[in-house]
């Protein structure tokens, strides 16, 4: 403004004048010279003023406040947005707790196979009338009386391998009489056995709980698969979101300079009509145009709103988060380097990391243990058992006389003290030995439904394995179609930046004609509103350029390698109850610690 207020009258004659012969034969009208000299006069205390005629509602400067402006401002980049996505995207979330559930479940079947202690502990008494002489009591009618206190443990297993299980048992008790008969009191007996039982057919290679277990152990890589893809996707998604969003905000820049110049035809056409070297219809026909561009500004700030917002909700924990109600302004811009593609390279490295395609693999491994399992089943049940035992006895020996039968009364006449030590010294000095040895053997007789249900599983196996073939021609056809698109999109970018220089040099040219007479409002406008739409397409090709980039690691599922992330476990291959909370360790040493992320 300081500029135009030191121009010079001389200088604001000699551009009048120009104005004045410039004009095109209709516009130029017969002026007296004081006419000229009174123009002359209002022009320039117009410049000096600093004062314009346009309209307040064509200035793209007035924009009423809005809610962007009482906003914080944060400022983020595209490593910042996959950093805050990884820690906090609720799909992710949700995703880490399927490995935890399959981890309670693994570990509820693989509980059958812990050891289990038992114990007994009681107490008994008895009292019976003598009603024999090998009642233990010396007349009719006495009481005989009998106590008992048992204490048990034992322990029992099933076996991981081979289907077998054993258990070992020590049994005690101890024994109070007034019966005359017995050599013991109190007794002692103790009681040591073990058994194992080992199926030699059916159950022997496979049972339905190993089912069970491999199946689950299938079911909980699958979990981890699937977590993998979620982050895949959810960083994809981020980052896509993240170049819409940038395209947006630049799409809202690009209609403000749209705006600006239309506003500036506006001025220019009222200051040329005040002149007297134009008409007043152009005059209205640019602020036809001005009105038009903000309106395609505020389609350009909608759309940056609803970008913002899609962004937001891939990197956000709720609504209790910071960067909810914050104005996200990008640091990151995309630029244009072409990348050369390997399609072979590219579709065998889909192949073997596509994990839609390891999740049929481990389908057709479940769907063979199942298979394993119902053939087993046809088999006969053939089990071994073999048992062994001990046994011991002891405490105070007593000493008598006489038999216990008629004619010859049982007479105490003394003890040999002893206890349950004694009961453990016979048990383990092996004196009274058991074993036996046991073939159980049974044939149903029929085996249609066994048959039926191993025919079934059959051919879903081999429907599965068809389906690993038509998901690789899937993974092959995905990403030959993203490769075509990175190339497709790569020479809609150069042709874009064609235009955009060529629209760039045909608004100039046009701008230069209309001032020397040459060209009229219309075509300066149809330049100007060529321009912008070049330079949305511009922005938009690049935009597509960088989301085509981001698709074909997507589809080789490379994506995490890319930004140098990479998924711990770190309970390991063992890991079970709450190694889903911790399973995913996600760093980005590098790719999230800064520097340029135009390029991805």
């Amino acid at each position: 403004m300081t500029a135009m207020r030191s121009v010079r009258p001389s200088w604001i004659l000699a551009a009048i004048l120009v104005l004045v012969l410039a004009t095109p034969a209709w516009a130029q009208q017969p002026a007296s010279d004081a006419h000229i000299q009174e123009l002359i006069h209002r022009a320039a205390e117009q410049v000096s003023n600093g004062q314009t005629n346009q309209p307040a509602q064509t200035s793209s400067t007035q924009t009423p406040l809005t809610l962007e402006d009482a906003r914080p401002m944060v400022h983020m980049s595209l490593d910042e947005a996959v950093k805050l996505a990884l820690d906090r995207n609720l799909d992710i979330a949700v995703q880490r707790l399927n490995p935890q559930l399959n981890d309670i479940q693994l570990s509820s079947l693989t509980s059958v196979y812990r050891p289990a202690i038992t114990s007994q502990l009681g107490t008994a008494s008895q009292t019976t009338p003598a009603n024999t002489t090998l009642s233990g009591s010396n007349s009719a009618g006495q009481p005989v009386d009998l106590g008992q206190s048992t204490y048990n443990a034992g322990v029992a297993q099933s076996l991981p391998w081979g289907g077998g299980g054993f258990n070992v048992s020590l049994n005690n008790n101890r024994r109070t009489t007034s019966n005359l008969t017995t050599f013991y009191n109190p007794t002692f007996n103790t009681n040591w056995s073990g058994q194992y039982t080992q199926p030699l057919l059916r159950g022997f290679k496979i049972d339905s709980t190993r089912q069970q277990i491999q199946v689950t152990r299938l079911n909980r890589d699958i979990s981890d698969i699937q977590l993998r893809a979620s982050i895949t996707n959810t960083l994809s998604n981020v980052r896509n979101a993240y170049w819409d969003y940038v395209f947006a905000v630049q799409s809202v820049e690009v209609a403000r300079q749209s705006l600006d110049l239309a506003n500036n035809l506006v001025r220019d056409n009222q200051t040329r009509v005040q002149v007297g070297t134009m008409a007043p219809i152009d005059v209205v026909q640019a602020q036809s145009e001005a009105a038009t561009r903000r309106q395609a500004l505020v389609a350009a700030e909608s759309t940056r709103r609803t970008s913002e917002l899609g962004l937001k909700r891939l990197i956000v924990n709720g609504t209790q988060d910071p960067n909810w109600n914050a104005l996200i302004d990008p640091t990151d811009q995309p630029d244009f380097r072409p990348e050369a593609v390997d399609l072979e390279a590219a579709v065998r490295r889909a192949l073997s990391e596509r994990t839609d395609l390891e999740i049929v693999k481990k389908n057709v491994q479940a769907n063979d243990v199942t298979l394993r399992l119902l053939r087993n089943q046809t088999l006969p049940q053939a089990d071994f058992v073999a048992q062994y035992g001990l046994t011991g006895i002891g405490g105070t020996q007593l000493l008598k006389t006489g038999s216990g039968l008629p004619g010859s009364p049982a007479v105490i006449t003394g003890t040999v003290p002893g206890g349950y030590a004694d009961a453990l010294s016979s048990l383990w000095n092996g004196g009274f030995p058991q074993w036996s040895f046991t073939l159980n053997f049974s044939f149903p007789l029929g085996l249609s439904a066994q048959e039926a249900a191993v025919a079934r599983a059959r051919v879903q196996l081999n429907q599965v394995q068809e389906q690993i073939k038509q998901a690789e021609l899937q993974v092959a056809t995905d990403v030959t179609s993203a490769a075509i698109n990175v190339q497709n999109t790569a020479e809609a970018v150069q042709a874009a930046q064609a235009a955009r220089e060529l629209a760039d040099q045909k608004l100039q040219a046009e701008q230069s004609k209309f001032e020397v007479g040459m060209s009229t409002n219309y075509f300066v406008v149809q330049a100007q509103r060529d321009l912008a739409d070049a330079r949305n397409s511009e922005l938009g090709a690049i935009r597509n350029y960088r989301k085509a980039l981001v698709e074909l690691e997507r589809n080789q599922q490379t994506t995490l390698q890319s930004l140098n992330i990479t998924i711990l476990n770190s309970l390991g291959s063992g890991a079970s109850v709450g190694s889903g909370a911790a399973a995913t360790a996600a760093t980005a040493a590098g790719a999230l610690g800064g520097g340029g992320t135009t390029g991805r």
